[in-house]
């Protein structure tokens, strides 16, 4: 029965890692730095990623470390300190610990902005344009020193959702209209289901994994215009009737305070090929995302209409 530290345990996703982890035959340790942690059975361990000091020991009689945890926005500082200092940090600690494997739930930001058709991780170059992205490569480069192995989810959505749902919510609310029926793909995968290729990249034999990054994220494309559709009927937000250019849209939107990156991530094909995680795993994908966003509404639907 394996040992495993789960970093982040009570955020969005580490927080669903953790009950996928639950379900294994498992000795489970979770750290946190703020927040609580649902559950008590396991046990939990208090260190923050920030102060190098409070990770001394961690990682001491582990056997496989989930690194779920980092900083999103805020200050380049911040992300600085958490994403790259302290998983550099980590990562050592898991080294002298003996840590067996480490799993890191990195993001497909890490590739910064451009079109994605299909690519695997081999064929693309990162090239981070944000200082949340710049970090978290810098988090990867560090695991992958380690011989770890690093999950590049794009946008994950469901229950605990505060960055998908909600920003797309109040760009709905913000835009009178579309763009060319928004027909970009866009990779996504429900948070359940990503936790579940999480604990089962831990946990696979090491002669089941042929590449040290994956894309994780439902293997099949979403068109944008189906995800917005999803979440206006969420939010009872009506579907606009106008249509405007895309150098229409991007005044619109820098007038209400919406940052660029939304409207091209929008306009622009995001899809990438995840098939190799799900086939080194042996597991099936299941339902795409109309079935799974199906099961998430009406938790969408309480949270998304009382904001």
């Amino acid at each position: 029965m394996p040992t495993i530290l789960i970093t982040g345990a009570s955020g969005f996703v580490g927080g669903h890692v953790t009950r996928e982890a639950e379900r294994q035959e498992a000795d489970l340790r979770l750290m946190s730095h703020r927040r609580p942690v649902s559950g008590s059975g396991p046990r939990v361990v208090r260190a923050d990623l920030a102060d190098p000091a409070t990770l001394r020991g961690v990682c001491d009689g582990v056997d496989v470390l989930i690194h779920c945890a980092a900083q999103i926005g805020g200050t380049a500082e911040a992300n600085e300190a958490v994403n790259a200092r302290g998983t550099a940090v980590l990562v050592e600690e898991a080294r002298h610990a003996g840590v067996s494997r480490i799993v890191h739930l990195s993001t497909a930001s890490v590739y910064g902005r451009g079109t994605y058709r299909g690519s695997r991780p081999e064929e693309l170059t990162r090239r981070p344009g944000s200082p949340t992205s710049r970090t978290r490569a810098f988090a990867e480069d560090a695991v992958l020193s380690a011989g770890g192995i690093v999950l590049r989810p794009h946008l994950i959505y469901g229950e605990g959702d505060v960055w998908v749902g909600p920003g797309l919510a109040r760009f709905l609310r913000t835009l009178p209209g579309t763009v060319a029926g928004w027909p970009s793909l866009m990779s996504l995968i429900a948070v359940q289901d990503l936790a579940a290729l999480v604990v089962a990249t831990a946990l696979a034999p090491v002669r089941a994994l042929t590449a040290s990054v994956y894309h994780a994220a439902h293997p099949e494309p979403v068109t944008a215009n189906t995800v917005l559709r999803a979440v206006a009927e969420c939010t009872a937000t009506p579907w606009p009737e106008g249509e405007f250019t895309v150098e229409q849209t991007r005044a619109i939107l820098a007038g209400n305070g919406h940052p660029p990156a939304v409207l091209d991530l929008l306009t622009t094909d995001h899809f990438f090929d995840s098939v190799p995680l799900w086939s080194d795993l042996g597991r099936d994908p299941g339902d795409g995302f109309a079935s799974a966003f199906r099961r998430a509404a009406p938790w969408y639907r309480k949270t998304l209409r009382a904001a």
